[in-house]
């Protein structure tokens, strides 16, 4: 026969123990996991605003330009072609 733990109950209560503290574990392990993903987050949303801006300013710039090129009075000189 195999043997029997002294006192069945204490044997329980042990292996509940074990298995809290892996969960605790895993949760810490997640916890780090989930602040990692966070800050990777907050940097993408910091480059989207950036690409914002930049896609802002590039309108005003394409408005300036509209608005020049369609007014009765042109620029007496050209603008200068790309290279």
């Amino acid at each position: 026969m195999a043997k029997e733990p002294d006192n069945l109950v204490l044997e329980i209560l042990r292996r509940l123990d074990a298995n809290v503290a892996a969960l605790r574990e895993d949760v810490r392990e997640l916890k780090v996991r989930m602040t990692n993903v966070e800050e990777r987050l907050a940097a993408v949303e910091m480059s989207i605003a950036g690409v914002n801006r930049r896609i802002d300013r590039v309108e005003l710039r394409l408005d300036r330009i509209e608005r020049a090129w369609s007014s009765p009075r042109r620029p007496s000189r050209p603008c200068p072609q790309p290279r």
